[in-house]
């Protein structure tokens, strides 16, 4: 009796490992919209926030078919995190908080039109934490070499050990991976509270070039928010933050996160042409 080739023996790996995580994967629809998610603690589902629709009713369809009504339990549109609550006796995933390097496999474990469907690639990036666009704090830049169909985002990523790392989304040019402890810091803060707290200083904002640097004009002050509370005027130059010259109001933005409400910030800002430091307590962004 010949001894299976290898290709055999990986095809059977990768079948079984699919097979033990396809139970946790569910359908989601929202409005004409479809994505996939899975059971991350019992009754609650994580999907793609960007697939999922804004407005309508849920429904979850879970592996043996059944279907749940769902309702969102809180979404963060800057890390791509929505949580989703509806009953159902599966069992969670456990996420794997290990980086997968690069050049290694990844499958990505997701539903397509109501049925477990599987995608095979390879981790074509991987590197250190970053800021989306919408300046979400994202753990791990890891980007796959794999195709994805719109309806599989929210699917669950795997490593070649079969450990979930992360979710699969689509990214502007390749299929990005929302890392294992970005879903567990996000999930858990929607679970408790429904969303994410944002740093607000009520100030609109617009870049201007000086002689020695960049600087934010103050467009418009809202007259309930901290910065009004601090004097901040409209009209005024912020030159510098808590003694850092400014980079530009992209980076003042970022490093709003939630840990930054409450805090104090000092803003240097030009007045009439003569500086001024005025302090400003960060509060929460208003939900909109």
């Amino acid at each position: 009796m010949t001894e299976p080739n290898i290709l055999s023996s990986l095809s059977s790996a990768l079948a079984e490992t699919i097979a033990r995580t396809a139970p946790a994967i569910v359908a989601v629809h929202s409005h004409r919209a479809r994505a996939s998610g899975f059971v991350w603690k019992s009754g609650l589902i994580v999907t793609a926030d960007e697939a999922l629709a804004d407005e309508g009713e849920i429904e979850i369809q879970f592996a043996d078919g059944s279907r749940k009504a769902a309702t969102v339990a809180g979404r963060d549109h800057t890390t791509d995190v929505a949580l989703l609550r509806a009953d159902g006796d599966v069992a969670p995933v456990k996420l794997s908080t290990d980086i997968p390097p690069l050049g290694s496999l990844a499958v990505i474990v997701a539903a397509d039109r109501g049925a477990a469907s599987a995608r095979l690639g390879m981790v074509a990036l991987s590197g250190p934490g970053w800021r989306s666009l919408r300046g979400g704090e994202i753990d791990a830049r890891i980007e796959l070499d794999v195709g994805l169909r719109h309806s599989q985002q929210g699917g669950l990523a795997l490593n070649a050990a079969g450990e979930p790392f992360g979710m699969a989304v689509l990214g502007p040019r390749r299929v990005l991976t929302i890392p294992s402890a970005t879903i567990e810091r996000v999930a858990a803060q929607l679970e408790k509270s429904g969303r994410i707290a944002r740093g607000y200083l009520g100030v609109g904002l617009q870049p201007v070039r000086l002689d020695d640097g960049l600087g934010a004009m103050v467009m418009n002050v809202d007259k309930a928010g901290p910065s009004a509370a601090a004097g901040i005027r409209q009209g005024d130059v912020i030159v510098a933050v808590n003694g850092e010259k400014l980079s530009g109001v992209r980076a003042l933005s970022r490093g709003l996160g939630p840990q930054s409400v409450g805090s104090v910030v000092e803003l240097t800002v030009h007045r009439g042409g003569e500086p001024l430091n005025v302090k400003v307590t960060v509060g929460e962004r208003p939900e909109t």
